[in-house]
Protein backbone atom coordinates (compact mmCIF):
# COMPACT_ATOMS: atom_id res chain seq x y z
CA UNK A 1 0.00 0.00 0.00
CA UNK A 2 1.23 3.46 -1.35
CA UNK A 3 1.60 5.89 1.88
CA UNK A 4 -1.22 8.26 2.11
CA UNK A 5 -1.12 12.03 1.00
CA UNK A 6 -3.28 15.12 2.41
CA UNK A 7 -3.69 17.33 -0.98
CA UNK A 8 -5.47 20.39 0.61
CA UNK A 9 -9.12 18.56 0.84
CA UNK A 10 -8.11 15.47 -0.86
CA UNK A 11 -6.23 12.00 0.75
CA UNK A 12 -4.66 10.62 -1.96
CA UNK A 13 -3.11 7.10 -1.52
CA UNK A 14 -3.25 4.44 1.28
CA UNK A 15 -6.03 2.80 -0.46
CA UNK A 16 -8.22 5.50 -0.52
CA UNK A 17 -10.18 5.99 -3.76
CA UNK A 18 -9.44 6.82 -7.36
CA UNK A 19 -8.37 10.95 -7.50
CA UNK A 20 -9.43 12.72 -10.55
CA UNK A 21 -6.13 15.27 -11.09
CA UNK A 22 -7.81 17.19 -14.11
CA UNK A 23 -8.28 20.58 -16.25
CA UNK A 24 -7.40 21.74 -19.56
CA UNK A 25 -4.05 21.68 -20.80
CA UNK A 26 -2.61 25.12 -20.27
CA UNK A 27 -4.64 28.75 -19.11
CA UNK A 28 -6.10 29.69 -21.45
CA UNK A 29 -8.23 33.32 -19.72
CA UNK A 30 -9.40 33.17 -16.48
CA UNK A 31 -12.94 33.07 -17.29
CA UNK A 32 -12.32 29.50 -19.27
CA UNK A 33 -10.48 28.50 -16.62
CA UNK A 34 -13.07 28.88 -13.71
CA UNK A 35 -15.72 27.79 -15.80
CA UNK A 36 -14.00 24.15 -16.63
CA UNK A 37 -12.93 23.88 -12.56
CA UNK A 38 -16.82 24.79 -11.84
CA UNK A 39 -17.71 22.16 -14.22
CA UNK A 40 -15.20 19.91 -13.47
CA UNK A 41 -16.40 20.33 -9.57
CA UNK A 42 -19.95 19.75 -10.07
CA UNK A 43 -19.03 16.09 -12.25
CA UNK A 44 -16.99 15.09 -9.35
CA UNK A 45 -18.95 16.45 -6.79
CA UNK A 46 -22.00 13.94 -8.58
CA UNK A 47 -19.77 10.93 -9.00
CA UNK A 48 -18.28 11.45 -4.87
CA UNK A 49 -14.92 11.26 -6.46
CA UNK A 50 -12.04 13.49 -5.01
CA UNK A 51 -10.38 16.27 -7.12
CA UNK A 52 -7.30 18.33 -7.91
CA UNK A 53 -7.37 20.68 -10.83
CA UNK A 54 -4.49 21.27 -13.29
CA UNK A 55 -3.69 23.81 -15.73
CA UNK A 56 -0.25 25.15 -16.81
CA UNK A 57 0.41 28.50 -16.39
CA UNK A 58 3.63 28.69 -18.85
CA UNK A 59 3.72 25.83 -21.59
CA UNK A 60 7.45 26.30 -21.72
CA UNK A 61 7.92 22.81 -23.95
CA UNK A 62 5.57 23.64 -26.56
CA UNK A 63 6.67 21.87 -29.81
CA UNK A 64 6.89 25.64 -31.92
CA UNK A 65 8.11 29.21 -30.90
CA UNK A 66 4.62 29.95 -32.15
CA UNK A 67 2.36 27.78 -29.98
CA UNK A 68 0.69 29.45 -27.79
CA UNK A 69 2.05 29.08 -23.71
CA UNK A 70 -0.61 30.73 -21.46
CA UNK A 71 -0.83 33.88 -19.75
CA UNK A 72 3.01 33.74 -17.63
CA UNK A 73 3.40 32.77 -14.19
CA UNK A 74 2.46 35.55 -12.26
CA UNK A 75 -1.32 35.89 -14.20
CA UNK A 76 -1.44 31.80 -14.32
CA UNK A 77 -1.27 31.56 -10.71
CA UNK A 78 -2.96 34.94 -9.87
CA UNK A 79 -5.92 32.75 -11.73
CA UNK A 80 -5.17 29.49 -10.28
CA UNK A 81 -5.52 30.94 -6.72
CA UNK A 82 -8.95 32.71 -7.80
CA UNK A 83 -10.04 28.44 -8.79
CA UNK A 84 -8.51 27.54 -5.33
CA UNK A 85 -9.88 30.01 -2.97
CA UNK A 86 -12.99 30.28 -4.79
CA UNK A 87 -14.64 26.55 -4.91
CA UNK A 88 -12.11 25.31 -2.40
CA UNK A 89 -10.20 22.40 -4.63
CA UNK A 90 -6.52 21.87 -4.87
CA UNK A 91 -4.66 23.38 -7.52
CA UNK A 92 -1.62 21.60 -9.74
CA UNK A 93 0.98 23.33 -12.20
CA UNK A 94 3.96 23.20 -13.76
CA UNK A 95 7.16 24.43 -12.96
CA UNK A 96 9.80 24.68 -15.08
CA UNK A 97 13.37 26.59 -13.39
CA UNK A 98 14.62 26.87 -10.16
CA UNK A 99 13.16 30.84 -9.75
CA UNK A 100 9.48 29.63 -10.02
CA UNK A 101 9.51 27.60 -7.59
CA UNK A 102 8.93 30.16 -4.67
CA UNK A 103 6.37 31.57 -5.71
CA UNK A 104 4.70 28.58 -7.29
CA UNK A 105 4.82 27.13 -3.83
CA UNK A 106 3.00 30.44 -2.31
CA UNK A 107 -0.13 29.31 -4.55
CA UNK A 108 -0.18 25.61 -5.66
CA UNK A 109 -1.32 22.21 -3.32
CA UNK A 110 1.07 19.90 -5.49
CA UNK A 111 4.63 21.52 -7.74
CA UNK A 112 4.63 19.35 -10.83
CA UNK A 113 7.98 18.44 -12.59
CA UNK A 114 7.57 17.95 -16.05
CA UNK A 115 8.58 14.83 -17.57
CA UNK A 116 11.64 16.33 -19.88
CA UNK A 117 12.70 18.11 -16.40
CA UNK A 118 12.42 14.37 -13.91
CA UNK A 119 16.09 14.34 -14.19
CA UNK A 120 17.00 18.33 -13.39
CA UNK A 121 18.07 17.64 -9.90
CA UNK A 122 18.60 21.52 -8.55
CA UNK A 123 15.05 21.33 -9.42
CA UNK A 124 13.45 18.38 -8.24
CA UNK A 125 15.04 19.45 -4.97
CA UNK A 126 14.50 23.16 -4.84
CA UNK A 127 10.90 22.07 -4.91
CA UNK A 128 10.87 19.25 -2.36
CA UNK A 129 12.27 21.78 -0.14
CA UNK A 130 9.13 23.68 0.44
CA UNK A 131 7.68 20.81 2.19
CA UNK A 132 4.89 20.70 -0.77
CA UNK A 133 3.46 17.78 -2.49
CA UNK A 134 5.68 16.92 -5.49
CA UNK A 135 4.42 15.59 -8.80
CA UNK A 136 7.21 14.08 -10.77
CA UNK A 137 6.39 13.03 -14.22
CA UNK A 138 8.04 10.17 -15.45
CA UNK A 139 10.31 10.94 -18.50
CA UNK A 140 9.30 9.48 -21.92
CA UNK A 141 13.30 8.29 -22.10
CA UNK A 142 12.78 6.70 -18.65
CA UNK A 143 12.92 3.03 -17.24
CA UNK A 144 10.27 2.78 -14.19
CA UNK A 145 12.80 1.64 -12.06
CA UNK A 146 14.91 4.78 -12.44
CA UNK A 147 12.60 6.62 -10.61
CA UNK A 148 13.71 5.06 -7.84
CA UNK A 149 16.69 7.96 -7.72
CA UNK A 150 14.29 10.30 -8.59
CA UNK A 151 12.27 9.54 -5.22
CA UNK A 152 15.61 9.53 -3.55
CA UNK A 153 16.45 12.96 -4.50
CA UNK A 154 13.18 14.30 -2.86
CA UNK A 155 13.39 12.07 0.28
CA UNK A 156 16.85 12.98 0.91
CA UNK A 157 15.46 16.42 0.74
CA UNK A 158 13.45 15.66 3.93
CA UNK A 159 10.07 15.80 1.88
CA UNK A 160 8.38 12.79 1.69
CA UNK A 161 5.05 14.00 -0.19
CA UNK A 162 5.42 12.64 -3.08
CA UNK A 163 3.25 11.46 -6.48
CA UNK A 164 5.01 9.51 -9.08
CA UNK A 165 3.17 9.89 -13.05
CA UNK A 166 3.65 7.63 -16.06
CA UNK A 167 3.04 9.02 -18.87
CA UNK A 168 4.21 6.65 -21.75
CA UNK A 169 7.13 6.13 -23.19
CA UNK A 170 9.12 7.18 -26.32
CA UNK A 171 8.40 4.54 -29.05
CA UNK A 172 10.48 5.34 -32.15
CA UNK A 173 9.67 8.98 -33.59
CA UNK A 174 6.33 10.16 -32.58
CA UNK A 175 5.14 7.92 -30.83
CA UNK A 176 4.08 6.85 -27.10
CA UNK A 177 3.62 3.24 -25.29
CA UNK A 178 2.61 2.35 -22.24
CA UNK A 179 4.48 -0.04 -20.23
CA UNK A 180 1.53 -1.28 -17.33
CA UNK A 181 4.92 -3.03 -15.74
CA UNK A 182 5.62 0.80 -14.68
CA UNK A 183 2.73 1.52 -12.47
CA UNK A 184 3.51 -2.06 -9.64
CA UNK A 185 7.40 -0.85 -10.31
CA UNK A 186 6.78 2.58 -9.60
CA UNK A 187 4.16 1.48 -6.31
CA UNK A 188 6.53 -0.08 -4.84
CA UNK A 189 8.33 2.45 -4.16
CA UNK A 190 5.54 3.77 -1.40
CA UNK A 191 4.27 6.70 -3.06
CA UNK A 192 1.32 7.26 -4.47
CA UNK A 193 1.34 6.92 -8.67
CA UNK A 194 -1.05 8.48 -11.31
CA UNK A 195 -1.29 7.75 -14.67
CA UNK A 196 -1.05 10.41 -17.57
CA UNK A 197 -4.12 9.00 -19.58
CA UNK A 198 -4.44 11.82 -22.00
CA UNK A 199 -0.39 12.71 -22.42
CA UNK A 200 0.25 8.64 -23.01
CA UNK A 201 -1.74 8.74 -26.40
CA UNK A 202 0.28 12.28 -27.32
CA UNK A 203 1.75 12.00 -30.81
CA UNK A 204 4.78 14.14 -29.82
CA UNK A 205 5.02 16.66 -32.76
CA UNK A 206 3.09 14.13 -34.89
CA UNK A 207 1.53 17.77 -36.70
CA UNK A 208 4.94 19.37 -38.01
CA UNK A 209 4.45 22.33 -35.30
CA UNK A 210 1.94 20.94 -32.98
CA UNK A 211 1.65 17.36 -31.02
CA UNK A 212 -1.03 15.39 -32.42
CA UNK A 213 -3.06 12.32 -29.98
CA UNK A 214 -5.26 9.53 -30.31
CA UNK A 215 -8.02 10.04 -27.89
CA UNK A 216 -9.75 7.36 -28.91
CA UNK A 217 -7.02 4.86 -26.85
CA UNK A 218 -8.01 6.89 -23.62
CA UNK A 219 -10.26 4.87 -21.72
CA UNK A 220 -8.30 1.27 -22.93
CA UNK A 221 -5.58 2.44 -21.32
CA UNK A 222 -6.82 4.06 -18.56
CA UNK A 223 -8.85 1.10 -17.55
CA UNK A 224 -5.91 -1.26 -17.90
CA UNK A 225 -4.04 1.22 -15.34
CA UNK A 226 -7.04 1.57 -13.11
CA UNK A 227 -7.01 -2.06 -12.93
CA UNK A 228 -3.76 -2.24 -11.53
CA UNK A 229 -4.60 -0.33 -8.35
CA UNK A 230 -3.06 2.90 -9.38
CA UNK A 231 -3.92 5.89 -6.68
CA UNK A 232 -4.93 9.08 -9.26
CA UNK A 233 -6.05 9.45 -12.81
CA UNK A 234 -4.51 12.26 -14.85
CA UNK A 235 -7.46 14.01 -17.76
CA UNK A 236 -6.26 16.77 -19.79
CA UNK A 237 -10.10 18.01 -20.52
CA UNK A 238 -11.84 20.89 -22.68
CA UNK A 239 -15.14 21.89 -23.25
CA UNK A 240 -14.10 21.87 -26.88
CA UNK A 241 -11.16 20.49 -27.72
CA UNK A 242 -11.28 21.15 -31.46
CA UNK A 243 -10.86 25.02 -29.70
CA UNK A 244 -7.86 23.87 -27.08
CA UNK A 245 -4.89 26.31 -27.77
CA UNK A 246 -2.99 23.32 -26.53
CA UNK A 247 -3.15 19.30 -26.93
CA UNK A 248 -6.17 19.05 -27.95
CA UNK A 249 -6.31 16.03 -30.07
CA UNK A 250 -5.74 14.13 -27.24
CA UNK A 251 -8.00 16.17 -24.61
CA UNK A 252 -11.33 14.55 -23.57
CA UNK A 253 -14.60 16.50 -24.10
CA UNK A 254 -16.13 17.52 -20.98
CA UNK A 255 -19.32 16.11 -22.03
CA UNK A 256 -17.64 12.61 -21.99
CA UNK A 257 -15.96 12.70 -19.10
CA UNK A 258 -18.61 11.42 -16.27
CA UNK A 259 -19.46 8.56 -18.00
CA UNK A 260 -16.18 7.44 -18.73
CA UNK A 261 -15.08 8.38 -15.01
CA UNK A 262 -18.30 6.20 -13.38
CA UNK A 263 -16.71 3.38 -15.46
CA UNK A 264 -13.15 3.74 -14.23
CA UNK A 265 -14.78 4.23 -10.61
CA UNK A 266 -16.63 0.59 -10.99
CA UNK A 267 -13.00 -0.83 -11.80
CA UNK A 268 -11.38 0.73 -9.14
CA UNK A 269 -14.32 -0.72 -6.75
CA UNK A 270 -13.36 -4.27 -8.00
CA UNK A 271 -9.25 -3.84 -7.56
CA UNK A 272 -9.49 -1.41 -4.66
Amino acid sequence: MTKELSIGSVKMGGGRLLVLIAGPCVIESEEATLRHAERLMTICNGLGMPLIFKSSYDKANRTSINAFRGPGMDEGLRILSKVKESLGIPVLSDIHSIEQVAPAAQVLDVLQIPAFLCRQTDLVVAAAKTGKVVNVKKGQFLAPWDMRNVVGKVAASGNENIILTERGASFGYNNLVVDMRSFPVMRSYGYPVVFDATHSVQLPGGQGESSGGQREFVETLSRAAVATGIDGIFMEVHEDPSCALCDGPNSIPLAELPALLKRLQALDAVVR
